[in-house]
């Protein structure tokens, strides 16, 4: 991917999550705010509806070890089809697609399942979107508005890591024609975030946050303006607000401070998202769909408003580890890539670390099975000491008062402090 700026058109880009599509009230909230934009040239990406994705697993756990699933298929059909049918109405034609969607679902369910459980996977739980996106088609043709519906696993190619799948960005590029063919003749398309295809057809999914990048992905392809991506929040906040009361809107912030965020843990966007519009300079909105007048929040290319208000992030369920090899020797490159190799072979990912002349020690996020592995593989040489139940504090930006208000009536078992990043371990 290269930079570039200089072909930008006006269209927009808008993404959509799963709780803004919830119900049927939702849909007809989205088409309100599509509706805002009227004339203008949209592709609005579309998460599954509420917690479909987790229904969809369920099914593909049960259907790949041989158990039943009709129970949780029917649960998650007649969810669906109470929301069509206070869009639409029993008998409405608009009902069509939907049926053709599900009828899909079972036949793929049916079809004779393969060892390879998360290429079963993407193959079930794609039906996600492709079922949110019928019905939100549907109903904004029942509005008369100027829409088309695509399949995105017709545009993103991707290689065949299955779950967490990797952009072939030449070949997606190749598939855009179709996308402005049909924008020559429809105002708005809708496209299923999350999704993509292999060469040979298999669906794909692009991993955590996968409806952000794929918003991200059409807007690199297609030079758009803007990415807009509508959320229930009013904007990025400097921290989450389901733990805070007092939170702060940042209004603008850099590509580059958005993901430093990501990196310690924020639930804003996910580095990935933010990576090709970086490329090419294209602005990313958050905005609320419940008060899509409000201004929101920009991520763009300028840095100068970063260090305006102290952001905090907490990671909770955290384990810090202090390694010592048990000859009392220094800990030197030769220990360290051995740690290093072991911990990548497990796929423990480190969140803070530290060493001394004689320990090591790294903050990690607990997970029982993979830390007994890793205590397992090095108990012969080294001794192992563990706190578990802790909290990763970071502060970007901070100041003595901030940090002075999250450690309250806690004791800090490890800090790392920067210019502009302090991080600390609390119990």
């Amino acid at each position: 991917m290269g930079t570039d700026n200089t072909n930008k058109n006006n269209l927009k880009i808008f993404k959509f999550g799963g709780a803004s599509v919830k119900n049927a009230d939702a849909v007809r909230n989205v088409a309100s705010i599509l509706k805002r934009y009227e004339n203008e040239k949209l592709i609005v990406v579309i998460s599954a509806m509420g917690k479909t994705t987790n229904s969809l697993e369920l099914i593909h756990q049960a259907r790949f070890h041989k158990q039943n699933y009709k129970s949780e298929l029917q649960k998650m059909k007649t969810y669906h089809f109470e929301i069509a049918n206070e869009l639409f109405g029993e008998s409405s034609e608009h009902l069509n697609p939907l049926h053709n969607q599900f009828d899909a679902l079972e036949e793929k369910l049916h079809d004779p399942c393969s060892p390879n459980f998360d290429l079963e996977y993407d193959q079930v739980v794609c039906f996600g979107e492709l079922i949110s996106t019928t019905i939100l088609q549907s109903f904004l043709q029942s509005q008369n508005m100027s829409c088309a519906w695509m399949d995105a696993r017709q545009i993103i190619r991707t290689d065949n890591r299955f779950r967490d799948a990797r952009v072939n960005w030449i070949h997606s590029a190749a598939s855009t024609e179709q996308i402005k063919h049909v924008l020559d003749k429809k105002d708005i398309i809708i496209l299923q975030g999350f999704i993509g295809s292999t060469s040979s057809g298999l669906s794909t999914t692009l991993g955590r946050e996968g409806s952000d990048f794929t918003a991200a992905i059409m807007a690199y392809l297609l030079d758009a303006a803007s990415v807009t991506i509508w959320k229930d929040v009013p904007g990025m906040l400097n921290a989450d607000p389901k733990w805070f009361d007092n939170t702060v809107k940042l209004d603008k912030i850099s590509f580059r401070e958005a993901i430093e965020l990501a990196y310690y843990g924020a639930s804003v966007i996910h580095p990935k998202t933010i990576k090709p519009l970086q490329n090419k300079n294209i602005p990313l909105y958050i905005k609320s769909f419940l008060d899509p007048t409000a201004e929101g929040s920009v991520i763009q290319e300028n840095m100068d408003y970063d260090n305006l208000v102290p952001s905090y992030i907490f990671k909770s369920n955290q384990v810090l580890v202090s390694i010592t090899p048990k000859d009392f020797s220094f800990i030197v490159e030769d220990n360290l890539r051995e740690i290093f190799s072991i911990l990548a072979d497990l796929g423990i990912r480190i969140s803070l670390m530290e060493n001394s002349a004689i320990s090591f020690s790294i903050v990690v996020d607990k997970d029982d099975f993979k830390l007994e592995s890793f205590f397992e593989k090095l108990k012969e040489n080294y001794q192992i000491r563990y706190n578990e139940n802790l909290t990763l504090v970071t502060v970007r930006h901070w100041d003595e008062k901030t940090i002075a208000m999250l450690t309250q009536n806690k004791e800090i078992l490890l800090e790392h402090k920067s210019r502009q990043t302090v991080r600390m371990v609390v119990r």
